[in-house]
């Protein structure tokens, strides 16, 4: 076991640790910041708008906290110093609806207040005061709010700046942390790509091209969100949530132990959402990467599809993973309804509630009356507290996505693979030996049954047979594609399993019936960009298999565009390009694999006046369907089901009247039929 994909998406992520470390403290730094908002708005209102109804007490000297009323220098009773008083007369200035009176003595803060004429009346309890006092108008009143304009800008100066150094620890967070995301994604698509070039044949049988190319590319894209995305925001608004609370308890321990229900009711909702959420996204991941290879089989077959008018059956064909996809996507989307933003405004609408229904019955008790700045700091952070749990709901659909692609990616990765050794071995002098061979693709279905051959070097080796005797199978063993699971296959006296795959294939070069070529030009298609094979190396083996006649009619010659699959050049072009391919390297062993199967006559002979010239100093194993091509051949195989049937050159196995002599009768009949 290599551990949960949780764990094994956090190594990943431990890679670029630096980055997302520094982000992460310009994250705490930001949050911090902009969560000092309620405490200064707290402050602003309590202290200086609301803190002007209080005691003041005359000083001596004017300055700029002071205020001038009826020929006295008044100062609020909470700032004055020793220094500063005078003959220490305390008045008192209360606000009774949007009226402010002054009262020549000191009166209770507290209490339910009601006021006839200039007459006060306070009760607090059982106890009622009453006192005569003078309403100021608006211009008497303003003096006593003149202090307090300078400490509030100050402390508005303060906010914009904060929220200016906030902004910019952002930007760097938000940088970093996405920088990181995509240098992590490029890291693991960067490792599943090569991952997939160590992986044995075997494993692509069974496996639709585009179910891997949707895991390179689909999945790795719904783990980027996750990096990218995701996991910001939830770090982000879990950080946020983090600062919230310790401002509540600073504020009221009480209140702020009240809202820590919001944890464990998010860990429900991650719980119930990891659990249907997976089901569904693992079908809706699956059937992505099944839609991705019917696209794939579809465009590569549209000519037969066109030809056989088979279009509305593959619309069919398509419409039903296409059903299935949006069936999965409408359940994760009811999902997703169920536990996201509706549901969090209804808790928080509850819990302002719980709020109200906490500081209301509190108010019964006149002495523990809620100061208006903290009453706007508490409702502040509690609707800020919903915003990052909101934010946490919404990811869920991103998470779980990102959780099951995961899952899928590391999948691939756990296939067993092959360490790619390309240390240089000596070039081949060409003997090969199968001694005793069995292979099979599937269990118990074996296609070749103690095969047992030898060839020499130099020599040409040519294997005939019907369809499923085995030739192709051989030359997939010789390339080390597959491993035998019986016998021993040696080169040079050399067991292949000896060396790694690459280090086999090394000095062999192989034609294939159905040849591919990349995106490129028709030079780089012959070098495949090794450095080890130049331009002139390329272009010389262009020449020697025939090839320069057509393409030095091209606009472009040697450089001529090859788009995808070479689909633009005819089928004999593109096997001669890929034999110059082979060529190019310079084999010890060349294996053409039926490679003149499909190619017309006039083509044919012009490479099998190259391959005279090929043939020496290199061992050539042919497979061929037409026997008029392998007349010239130093031995010749000819398998049925898996074993040989006979063995020998053309005049030998002719002289023999056998199998060879009727394969070749018929098709020298066939032939003749043909021509008449």
């Amino acid at each position: 076991m290599k551990g949960s994909t949780e764990k094994r998406l956090l190594k990943y992520a431990l890679l670029y640790k630096k980055g997302i470390t520094i982000g992460l403290v310009c994250l705490i730094i930001a949050v911090a910041l902009e969560l000092a908002g309620p405490l200064i708005a707290k402050r602003v209102i309590d202290e200086h708008i609301l803190g002007v109804e209080g005691y003041w007490m005359e000083v001596s000297d004017q300055g700029t906290e002071t205020v001038e009323y009826n020929n006295q220098f008044l100062k609020r009773a909470d700032r004055v110093e020793d220094s500063d008083l005078s003959s220490g007369e305390t008045i008192t200035l209360l606000q009774v609806g949007l009226s402010y009176y002054v009262f020549d003595e000191e009166l209770p803060l507290t209490g339910k207040r009601s006021v006839d004429d200039n007459e006060i009346i306070i009760e607090s309890g059982e106890e009622k005061i009453t006192a005569i006092g003078e309403k100021l108008s608006a211009s008497e009143a303003y003096p006593f709010f003149e202090p307090e304009k300078r400490p509030i800008i100050m402390l508005l100066v303060l906010y914009m700046v904060l929220l200016v150094i906030a902004g910019v620890f952002q930007f760097f967070q938000t940088f970093l942390l996405q920088k990181s995301a995509n240098q992590v994604v490029k890291q693991m698509r960067t490792d599943l790509f090569q991952h997939t070039q160590r992986i044995p044949i075997r494993y692509y049988i069974d496996q639709p091209a585009g179910s891997v190319v949707a895991r390179i590319t689909n999945d790795t894209e719904a783990i980027r969100d996750l990096y990218e995305r995701v996991l910001s925001i939830v770090v982000t608004s879990l950080i946020y949530m983090g600062g919230i609370f310790v401002a509540l308890f600073i504020l009221d321990p009480t209140l702020a132990a009240m809202c820590l229900f919001i944890i464990p009711l998010l860990y429900i909702w991650m719980k119930v959402y990891k659990y249907y959420g997976t089901k569904y996204n693992k079908v809706v991941r699956k059937t992505i990467s099944e839609i991705n290879g019917n696209i794939s089989e579809a465009i590569q077959g549209m000519p037969i599809i066109q030809a056989f008018n088979r279009q509305k059956k593959t619309k069919e064909e398509f419409e039903v993973l296409n059903n299935r996809n949006y069936t999965y996507q409408k359940k994760l989307i009811k999902l997703s309804a169920l536990t996201s933003y509706n549901l969090v405004t209804v808790i928080k609408n509850l819990t302002l509630v719980g709020f109200i229904w906490y500081f209301g019955s509190a108010s019964f008790d006149i002495t523990s009356v809620i100061s208006i700045g903290m009453l706007y700091a508490f409702v502040d952070y509690i609707n800020r507290l919903f915003e990052p749990a909101s934010d946490i709901v919404n990811q869920l659909p991103l998470l779980e996505q990102a959780r099951v692609a995961g899952t899928r990616v590391f999948e691939l990765l756990d296939q067993d693979g092959e360490q790619v050794e390309v240390q240089p071995i000596p070039r081949y002098k060409g003997n090969i030996e199968f001694d005793q061979v069995t292979f099979s693709y599937k269990e118990n279905e074996s296609v070749l049954h103690n095969l047992s051959f030898s060839i020499h070097s130099g020599q040409t080796v040519a294997f005939v047979g019907h369809t499923g005797s085995g030739k192709s199978s051989i030359m997939n063993l010789l390339f080390r594609f597959y491993d035998p699971q019986k016998g021993t296959i040696r080169i040079d006296g050399m067991n292949t399993k000896d060396l790694s795959r690459q280090q086999v294939r090394s000095h062999m070069g192989i034609v294939l019936q159905d040849p591919f070529l990349f995106t490129g030009t028709i030079v780089s298609n012959v070098t495949m960009n090794d450095p080890n094979v130049s331009r002139d190396d390329a272009i010389k083996a262009l020449q020697a298999v025939g090839a320069s006649s057509f393409i030095e009619r091209l606009p472009k010659g040697y450089d001529e565009p090859v788009n995808e699959s070479g689909t633009t050049y005819s089928l004999g072009e593109r096997q001669l390009i890929s034999f110059a391919r082979a060529l190019a390297f310079n084999p010890a062993i060349l294996i053409l694999d039926e490679a003149t199967a499909n190619i017309d006559t006039e083509t044919e002979q012009v490479i099998q006046r190259a391959l005279e010239v090929l043939k020496k100093g290199r061992t050539t194993l042919v497979i061929a369907h037409r026997l008029s091509t392998i007349q010239q051949a130093d031995q010749i195989i000819v398998l049925d089901h898996g074993t040989i049937k006979e063995q020998g050159n053309h005049d030998t196995l002719i002289k023999e009247k056998g199998y060879y002599y009727e394969m070749y009768q018929m098709q020298q009949g066939s032939i003749r039929a043909n021509v008449s």
